[in-house]
């Protein structure tokens, strides 16, 4: 496990795109199997409409992983499985949506902010889940502020590779940079 971490705006979550081969890289390249990786976001990819249980029998269907009682059971969901997703809290749809990565079946991870909106609890369920994926041979790609309470997991700090400011070409006079 590779934890980024670094200031808002250095490039976490473009690093963690290009990775997951959602956008071309600047210069070099990324050799990897996307079938490989499964990607999350700040976007949990919930349908409102279905309950806990179509959500992911959905995800596990499209990915052709495993059964959907597991996951339910780690992210502890089970006692929400027949409520539409548009009826739980934020904490409890980014637990539905961290679900979906236990039903892909994919052995790399990306993640970006993956423990937006949980609890404490919630929090240690994820850095469970996470463990027992890396037990059996899976990784994981994470960019966040907050201690995950992986600390087997390695950290990189992207701080030192900021990229410095360009000057404004031919900026109008009285020209606020604030808005380039």
């Amino acid at each position: 496990a590779l934890i980024l971490r670094g200031p808002n705006g250095i490039g976490k979550t473009t690093l963690l795109r290009t990775v997951a081969g959602l956008q071309p890289p600047v210069a070099g390249q990324v050799t990897a199997d996307p079938d490989a990786m499964a990607y999350a976001a700040h976007a949990d990819g919930l349908k409102g409409a279905l309950t806990v249980t179509e959500n992911l029998a959905f995800w596990a269907q499209v990915f052709g992983g495993a059964g959907i009682g597991d996951a339910m059971a780690a992210m502890n969901l089970s006692d929400l499985a027949d409520r539409p997703a548009a009826m739980l809290s934020a904490g409890q749809k980014r637990r539905l949506g961290l679900a979906r990565l236990l039903v892909t079946g994919r052995p790399v991870w990306v993640l970006d902010e993956p423990t937006v909106s949980l609890d404490a609890g919630s929090v240690a369920l994820f850095a469970d889940a996470v463990r027992v994926h890396l037990g059996q041979g899976g990784a994981a790609l994470m960019a966040t502020h907050i201690d995950l309470g992986l600390p087997e997991a390695r950290v990189l700090d992207l701080t030192s590779f900021r990229a410095a400011a360009r000057p404004l070409a031919r900026a109008p006079a009285g020209f606020d940079e604030a808005f380039a």
